[in-house]
């Protein structure tokens, strides 16, 4: 195999209109409120459309599904059976890469069907023999049809492997080699990964033919996204759960992802959350499909806004609003830490990282800042009072923009029959503020100098000298996190 790797960048395009896609598919396009392609978009979609294998190299959240779904559904025949294939690790990406190719295809005709285990094997044959085009798939179950030969004349002529080094880690590499025995040997093969271990380059070599090699991710190792500001909070490990409901509060998040190191330990913070009046949800291996399928759907359509989640569960994760990422224990390693915190940052959007981070741990922490180059800054937990400061900020906002409804007009004048208007006011004000979800310890987590100290230490023992980035407190300008409205 020969690898061509594409050196040259193209100028920023603006506009998918330049490329020679389908106006059916320009249509969905521009429905979907997509303007300018991003730089993986715009490497990969006219390669793909001249029929050249690709490799591609790009984090998540830059755009791959369009990238590889766009032209893919331009050059789909229409000839009644399924066109493209696309492989991904998890069931979640599965149904979610569907969903986002159905939305962008269908004004073209371009029917989807997602594949994978926990469904009904006869529904998803049935599904497929109806004429669709696009099949998304994680390998365990596709592998499980071709060696039953329930899929007559699967012929797909455009193969895409999505997350490759995801599969790697999962372990399905050989459940992968054994796919592509029964797939044709005349089609046109596609890979995207964030990250090409010689395990993927050695796969490449055996399913891809001339392939250009696309690579947009930042030079010099695992860099985070600039979008993202990153912060994070030094505490004693029994303070954890007050210093994330802390966060919460102040941080005011409208999508948060909160990963934990296991499942108990999800299912537990879980549990907390909900009891303190949180609309919050868990999402692990151990859960079934149908009740990851609700948390998942639940998050991304605004129900919860808090899902709880191991790392392994939320692999493939597709939802572009996430606004902060909350690391409620650090990961293990630094690609964890870059793929954990690229759940927000995506499509062009600002969002936040936190990470709390114990004495034991802060070595590792370091090291994590090191190796990234990520440009972590620490602050303190906010205390009550500042927590209730903001709080009492934006309640003044709310007021200031509440719309007057005659009920009210209509109580006043009763009141003011009984009360003077002042104290109308001071009661309905403490009314509001008695329900103020502050609480907890006046202080929590260590102080700026002791953070100091540690990492001063840190700094000597490796022979250089130290000190803690530090941003004040400063209330977020946004709105009140949302409670669930059972409590």
């Amino acid at each position: 195999m020969t690898l061509e790797t594409k050196t040259d960048r193209p100028q920023e395009i603006e506009t998918f209109d330049v490329f020679d896609l389908r106006p059916e598919i320009l249509e969905g396009i521009r429905e979907a409120g997509f303007r300018a392609p991003s730089p993986i978009q715009q490497e990969a979609i006219p390669l793909i459309l001249a029929g050249r294998d690709v490799i591609a190299r790009a984090q998540t959240g830059t755009g791959k599904t369009a990238a590889f779904g766009l032209p893919a559904m331009s050059l789909v025949k229409r000839t009644g059976s399924v066109d493209v294939l696309v492989i991904v690790p998890t069931r979640e990406l599965a149904s979610q890469v569907s969903d986002e190719l159905y939305r962008l295809g269908r004004y073209a005709g371009i029917r989807t069907v997602a594949v994978y285990g926990g469904q009904s094997i006869e529904r998803q044959v049935t599904l497929i023999r109806r004429g669709a085009q696009v099949v998304t798939a994680t390998p365990g179950r596709l592998l499980d049809h071709l060696k039953s030969q329930r899929l007559e004349g699967f012929a797909p002529s455009i193969v895409i492997l999505d997350e490759a080094d995801e599969m790697l880690d999962m372990g399905f590499l050989d459940d992968i080699e054994q796919i592509f025995k029964y797939l044709p040997e005349a089609r046109q093969t596609l890979l995207f990964s964030a990250t090409l271990p010689p395990a993927i380059r050695q796969l490449s070599k055996k399913i891809l033919k001339d392939p250009i090699s696309i690579d947009v991710t930042p030079k010099g190792g695992a860099k985070t996204n600039i979008d993202i500001t990153q912060r994070y909070y030094v505490l004693e490990e029994r303070e954890r759960e007050e210093a994330l409901v802390r966060l919460i509060d102040t941080e005011s998040p409208t999508k948060a992802l909160i990963f934990c190191r296991t499942k108990k330990e999800t299912d537990m913070l879980c549990t907390t959350l909900v009891s303190r009046g949180y609309a919050a949800s868990s999402l692990h291996g151990d859960m079934q499909q149908r009740q990851r399928n609700e948390a998942i759907d639940s998050f991304k359509k605004g129900r919860i806004d808090l899902l709880i989640a191991t790392d392994v569960a939320a692999r493939g994760l597709d939802i572009n609003d996430v606004t902060h990422v909350f690391n409620y224990h650090i990961p293990f390693d630094t690609e964890s830490y870059v793929h954990r915190i690229g759940r927000t940052g995506r499509a062009g959007r600002k969002g936040t990282a936190i990470t709390l981070v114990t004495p034991l741990e802060f070595k590792k922490l370091t090291r994590i800042m090191h190796v990234s180059g990520a440009p972590l800054v620490y602050e303190e937990i906010p205390t009550i009072n500042e927590a209730k400061r903001q709080y009492q900020n934006e309640l003044m906002g709310k007021l200031q923009h509440q719309h007057i409804q005659e009920e009210a007009v209509e109580l006043l004048q009763r009141l003011e029959e009984e009360v003077d208007l002042p104290q109308i006011a001071c009661k309905a004000l403490s009314m509001l503020l008695d329900r103020q979800p502050v609480g907890g310890p006046s202080r929590i987590g260590f102080s700026t100098q002791e953070v100091e100290r540690m990492l001063h230490r840190s700094k000597r023992r490796k022979g250089g000298g130290g000190g803690v980035k530090r941003r004040s407190y400063r209330p977020p300008r946004t709105r009140h996190h949302k409670r669930s409205s059972s409590n």
